[in-house]
């Protein structure tokens, strides 16, 4: 379409950004992130990966603003806002460098295995999640043993993402 795909920046409260043609806006996959927006280095590489991005991979993200709090405080308010936007009907990944390893197939047979709920990537704060969030998560996903910045996680889950929806597809993005 002649339309034109740009970030939508919410008030300060939180950020918006809805990442998919229109014609795709009833999303299956919403990535909530605890933290600051996105730095000027890393939007575009988010924005180059989830604008690619087609149902039933098609996503948004939710940036919400950590606690004003430290340590326990700050990961129980963080957690209750995380847990307030999700549903029961909700297949939830927290993302947790004590989750379980994914390969990128495993990550596309996941989403597939899925589409048919609404998909949320939870993540958390830099106290981490609570035992609660952790509960309520279908499945605790690591990255990496090592820990990222978070605004590196929103990269690369975001990349993961179109890597996921190309490998479902047979493109040559991914190789094996």
């Amino acid at each position: 379409t002649g339309r034109s795909r740009k970030a939508v920046w919410g008030n300060s409260s939180r950020v918006r950004i809805p990442l998919s043609p229109p014609q795709l806006l009833k999303m299956k996959i919403t990535i909530l992130s605890i933290g600051k927006k996105n730095e000027p280095w890393i939007q575009p590489g988010v924005f180059r990966f989830l604008e690619r991005l087609r149902a039933p991979f098609a996503a948004e993200m939710i940036i919400l603003p950590h606690s004003s709090f430290e340590d326990d405080r700050a990961r129980q308010e963080e957690s209750e806002r995380l847990l307030s936007r999700l549903k029961d009907s909700d297949f939830t990944i927290l993302l947790d460098e004590r989750g379980k390893n994914l390969s990128s197939p495993e990550l596309s047979s996941l989403i597939l295995q899925n589409n048919t709920k609404h998909i949320v990537f939870i993540i958390g704060g830099a106290y981490g999640v609570t035992d609660e969030m952790r509960q309520r998560a279908d499945i605790t996903w690591s990255l990496s043993k090592l820990v990222f910045p978070h605004q590196l996680v929103r990269l690369i889950l975001a990349e993961q993402l179109y890597r996921a929806q190309e490998i479902a597809k047979g493109s040559r993005y991914h190789h094996q």
